[in-house]
């Protein structure tokens, strides 16, 4: 790989290193940025028409004119893909993101001499390392650990628009690795049904038949819609639905999505094996069907990741 990446910020190409937001800025200020992260197969991105019209979904809630159409903004993400394609000449796949604030707040205005405009980045960063760290995961599952954090309703804030106003992701982190470092959280709404991970969907499997809480509140992942349009092609029912944490105690399997990672296995639930305590045949049979899909085998890939990670540190 060459040293320095470069990164589209408003318009422009600058190092990686010297990219930059101002201080005043609204997503610092008040995290007003929405943001998408996309990934790359074989050098692909995939679904990125899909990410970008979600991301304008949430420019318009956000009332952000960020200067630029939604094909406009796809074919700057091109552009940053051919720029930094080098940078991956080794086969490495990376991930794509973009934040788009609306720009320093107007209070501030007097700093900026060309004038307030909105802020608009999209970088690309390896996922070498993100992937490297969950190759054991891949094979033994993870432990999803429900923390006393709830996920913020809709009605408050939408968790259908991607935000970076997501602090209570964190505080749910750091109370679900209190009781276990390596744990997923998953959280709950207000009326104790399961929504989500920090940054990913959930699945269970019961009867032979995928379940995954209602769409109320929850981000509708990208990445979640593909495993429901897969679940339809391999004849699997599936049924979005209000999920307690009894139905992950008595699942058959469970199992979380993401862009990143795509399909994680999950075997353990507060501190309870799911059924065996492997991942299940169903949650295997996806896992193929994606790698089939994409045309990556996942776990081979994060292991090749782990071993170019071991290398060369």
């Amino acid at each position: 790989m060459t040293a320095q990446r470069t990164v589209y910020v408003n318009g422009t190409f600058v190092a990686e290193s010297e990219a930059g937001v101002s201080i005043f800025d609204s997503a610092l200020m008040f995290g007003d940025v929405v943001f998408e992260t996309i990934r790359t197969f074989n050098g692909q991105p995939f679904r990125l028409r899909d990410h970008i019209e979600r991301l304008y979904i949430g420019l318009r809630t956000l009332e952000i004119d960020c200067g630029l159409t939604a094909a406009e903004m796809e074919a700057a993400t091109l552009q940053t893909i051919e720029r930094n394609q080098l940078c991956f000449a080794d086969g490495l796949d990376f991930q794509i993101v973009h934040n788009v604030s609306r720009g320093p707040l107007a209070f501030y205005h007097s700093v900026f001499a060309d004038g307030l405009q909105p802020t608009v980045t999209i970088n690309c960063w390896p996922l070498t390392w993100h992937l490297a760290a969950l190759v054991d995961a891949y094979v033994s599952g993870v432990h999803a650990v429900i923390p006393s954090q709830r996920a913020v309703p809709a009605r408050l804030i939408d968790p259908k628009i991607k935000n970076r106003s997501r602090i209570y992701y964190q505080i749910a982190n750091l109370q679900a690795h209190k009781v276990d470092p390596q744990a997923w959280a998953l959280l709950l709404d207000e009326d104790g049904f399961l929504t989500e991970g920090t940054g990913s969907n959930f699945f269970l499997v019961k009867e032979n038949r995928l379940l995954t809480p209602e769409p109320r509140n929850i981000l509708r992942g990208i990445t979640r819609q593909a495993v429901l349009e897969l679940a339809e092609r391999l004849e699997l029912p599936c049924q979005e639905c209000n999920l307690e944490p009894y139905d992950v105690m008595t699942a058959d399997e469970a199992f979380f999505t993401s862009t990143p990672f795509s399909i994680m296995p999950a075997t353990r639930f507060n501190g309870h094996a799911i059924n065996t305590g492997a991942p299940g045949p169903l949650t295997l049979r996806l896992m193929a069907a994606w790698n089939q899909m994409v045309e990556v085998d996942m776990v081979a890939q994060a292991r090749a990741y782990a071993e170019m990670v071991a290398v060369n540190s």
